[in-house]
């Protein structure tokens, strides 16, 4: 057998293989034998058909080359089989998978039969500069109006919705409204309510209605007309005009409260506010410093990347746009958006997204190369213990789904783990070594490493980012769920959420999807 082995483009190597005709022989006899035991011909017992008789029954034309011959079909497969390990063997080539070959020519003469691929291998990666960045890292200064901001956003979560009595309605106020829309004198569907909360200002209905409700007092209704605006979704309203009655049920205005030791010792275990401000400005530091060390973390890896030369492999690209798209469906479930709902909304179908993820997936996957290539330059590894440490942990994350805790225990769910490992180890290395070597930068911890400690109370969370506090549905009621939908403007539903797309992934790959 004669084996030829040639690179090509894109990570790839041609390999033809010459199959002495002897060997064509017995692979045609075996596929003479299975498809005798698979094929009924009256008068023979299976597996006892001679060949010509066969030949008749799968209407095989010996004449024409060209026609069907299921024989040498599986005579091909038989070949195929045997010999392409040994080929491999031969060649000395790693072939990341196996693709169907190209017979190239197959007879039972003395010319024995040849076949070629193009087997994709791993690439070679050529490092270039990795160490000597020509940028450093950007601590974000942290002032005193941004401590005063943080203090200002407790205040609001815990504000307290008053009734107003003394004046009409203003901006910001919030209201609960019932109100009946009618078109030429005629209700609607969705045109009316009884108890619609709102924020005055803040737009939620159709242009125009909120600032209809400004100067009116509590119990004290208006009737006015407005026109939908020409984009609204619902076609069979969008530039008609309407007639509304609105009848202010409730009116009240928010009130923060002081900002003085006592609401300090209420949202954190600080003594006083100085104590409460100095804890929410070293948080602020921490968190600048820790954004500081990934933003620098993420040029490192591109600044490697950009100076190492690298051609992936088509499949590995394929195989991440597959992971890019898994993420995808993943990311749409988590916020109750169905797949088919996303295509439909933004206009695309499978082969669109497929060419829409391709080149952050190659990118992706030069990444993930050039990791690989500096770890094994560093002679970095990590520990099995830490391993073993990672495992446990993914299994314990991962509760009741017995397929990932199966996963996560099975050799193939710990290489997995020892690999991103390796690839996140490599770059905080990195990023540890530069920072040694420049001692003037200061400490860049991540944020749990870091001096201000675990979050207190609700002065920590606040500086992690503020959260929706209940002023917004206090003032809203039991009936709250009862707002018709035709008035109200579009919000961002699941159409909103699905527009904005999937986001770039991060350097390391998530779980398999066939491990979830």
């Amino acid at each position: 057998m004669k084996v030829t082995a040639t690179p090509a483009p894109r990570s790839t190597v041609r390999l033809e293989v010459e199959v002495p005709p002897e060997r064509v022989a017995r692979a045609v006899d075996l596929a003479v034998r299975h498809l005798g035991q698979r094929t009924r011909v009256p008068g023979f017992r299976p597996g006892k058909v001679p060949r010509p008789m066969l030949e008749r029954a799968l209407g095989v034309q010996r004449g024409d080359p060209s026609a069907p011959n299921p024989i040498h079909d599986e005579a091909k497969d038989h070949l195929f089989e045997g010999t392409i390990g040994e080929a491999l063997r031969t060649a000395d080539v790693a072939a990341l998978d196996i693709p169907r070959p190209e017979w190239l020519h197959f007879g039972e003469g003395e010319d024995g039969a040849a076949y070629a691929l193009a087997l994709p291998v791993s690439p070679t990666v050529k490092l270039g500069d990795y160490t000597a960045y020509p940028f450093q890292p950007e601590v974000e200064p942290v002032d005193e109006g941004q401590a005063t901001k943080v203090i200002d956003e407790l205040r609001d979560q815990h504000a307290a919705l008053v009734p107003v009595e003394d004046r009409p309605a203003a901006n910001d106020d919030y209201a609960v409204i019932a109100y009946e829309a009618t078109r030429d004198g005629q209700p609607f569907e969705g045109g009316s309510a009884e108890r619609v909360p709102l924020v005055l200002g803040k737009e939620r209905m159709i242009p125009g209605f909120e600032a209809q409700l400004v100067g009116l007092r509590e119990g004290e209704d208006k009737t006015f007309e407005l026109t939908f605006p020409a984009d609204y979704p619902d076609a069979t309203l969008a530039g008609q005009p309407a007639s509304f009655h609105v009848t202010l049920r409730e009116l009240r205005t928010k009130v923060l409260p002081k900002a003085d030791d006592e609401f300090a010792r209420t949202v954190s275990d600080a003594p006083d506010l100085a104590a409460m401000r100095a804890d929410i400005t070293a948080r602020l530091e921490a968190n600048a410093r820790d954004r500081a060390r990934h933003g620098f973390a993420d040029r490192v890896i591109e600044y490697a990347v950009a100076n190492a030369t690298v051609e992936p492999p088509d499949l590995l690209v394929d195989r991440e746009v597959e992971i890019m798209h898994d993420e995808l469906r993943l990311r749409l479930a988590e916020q109750g958006i169905g797949y088919d709902e996303y295509l439909k909304v933004t206009e695309k179908d499978d082969a669109a997204l497929h060419a829409q993820f391709r080149p952050d997936a190659e990118h992706r996957v030069k990444v993930l190369l050039v990791l690989e290539a500096i770890a094994d330059e560093e002679h970095f590894e990590v520990p099995e213990a830490a391993v073993e440490a990672e495992v446990a942990r993914n299994r314990e994350r991962t509760g009741k789904d017995r397929k990932l805790a199966e996963y996560f225990a099975s050799d193939r769910g710990r290489s997995y783990v020892r690999t991103t490992m390796r690839r996140s180890g490599i770059v905080e290395a990195l990023v540890e070594r530069w920072l040694a070597a420049h001692p003037e930068v200061g400490p860049l911890p991540h944020l749990e490493d870091g001096p201000a400690g675990p979050e207190a109370g609700e002065a920590g969370k606040a500086v992690a980012g503020p959260e929706a506090g209940e002023a917004g549905t206090a003032v809203a009621g039991p009936e709250a769920g009862e707002a018709g939908t035709a008035v109200a403007g579009p919000e961002a539903g699941a159409a909103g959420k699905a527009v904005a797309g999937p986001q770039a992934g991060a350097a390391i790959e998530p779980v398999p999807a066939d491990a979830r």
